[in-house]
């Protein structure tokens, strides 16, 4: 993947591969592109890749619970075709998706050429939730497989025309704690807790470190993972529009050449229509 020196500076590195490593907040975000701006060249971008339908774009957003994943994509989504736009968000696997291997369940919402396709958690989840959350009988987990799974799969998609950009939005203790505590005040968003999020906050320092090897496994040259400060929800939404921007136009620089016979013989049928 061909990245800026911007999207570079977030790049996953190996050398520091732990989440306290990376800035949770920027203190100066001047240097930062306007989000508007990078909205609205993801809406035109967006666009330019539909009307060419030969390449597609995987963003997948992964982070703790509460660190924006789904205002991120909404705020992601404002200036998207929503015929070339999708979001799908992967919870805990259940029913048939338990009977099959860990791929199967997110294959049918793979963007198709033309489509930017955003998921909220993916198959990563199933190297790190389920290290802490079996689905399965512990014993039968071969997680130096699964590595290799999504390694290949990944691969594959980008051998075959999808670029993928994975996010982890990196959210501070002190942050994550506020928040929750914020869905307790809040009636807006009290609905969301249940007793998955205390679980989960007790295990938060589990969670991190599966989160951290399966970064370090699953990073790659072609589909990289980029680390985005996370205590700030405008800083993180006005960095990954910039990166998706970025990428959009280099998926879609322009729009297909047009077909002048078939342009010609419109304007003849709407002018011997009386339409000027």
């Amino acid at each position: 993947m061909r990245v800026s020196k911007f999207a570079k500076s977030w790049f996953y590195d190996p050398d520091r591969p732990r989440f306290h490593d990376y800035p949770y907040l920027l203190e100066d975000d001047d240097t930062l592109l306007a989000l508007e701006s990078s909205l609205e060249e993801i809406g035109e971008y967006q666009r330019r890749l539909w009307a060419n339908r030969n390449r597609a774009l995987l963003v997948v957003i992964h982070g703790p619970d509460t660190s924006g994943k789904d205002s991120l994509i909404r705020t992601l989504a404002t200036y998207a075709d929503p015929a070339g736009f999708h979001a799908w968000s992967f919870s805990r696997p259940q029913g048939a998706e338990t009977r099959h291997d860990f791929l199967w369940r997110v294959v049918p919402f793979l963007p198709g050429f033309g489509e930017m396709v955003a998921f909220n958690r993916s198959h990563h989840e199933a190297v790190i939730s389920e290290r802490i959350w079996p689905v399965h009988a512990p014993e039968s987990y071969n997680w130096h497989n699964r590595y290799h799974a999504i390694r290949n799969f990944e691969s594959n998609l980008v051998e075959e025309g999808t670029t993928v950009v994975k996010i982890w939005l990196n959210l501070s203790e002190d942050e994550h704690r506020r928040r929750l505590l914020q869905r307790l005040d809040k009636p807006r968003k009290r609905w969301k807790f249940d007793r998955s999020d205390i679980d989960g906050w007790e295990k938060r320092d589990q969670y991190e470190a599966f989160a951290e090897e399966a970064m370090a496994q699953t990073h790659s040259r072609e589909a990289p993972w980029f680390v985005v400060p996370g205590d700030r929800k405008p800083q993180a939404r006005t960095i990954v529009a910039a990166i998706l921007a970025e990428q959009l136009q280099r998926l879609a620089p322009d729009y297909p050449s047009e077909d002048r016979e078939v342009l010609d013989e419109y304007r003849r049928l709407l002018a011997s229509k009386g339409v000027k």
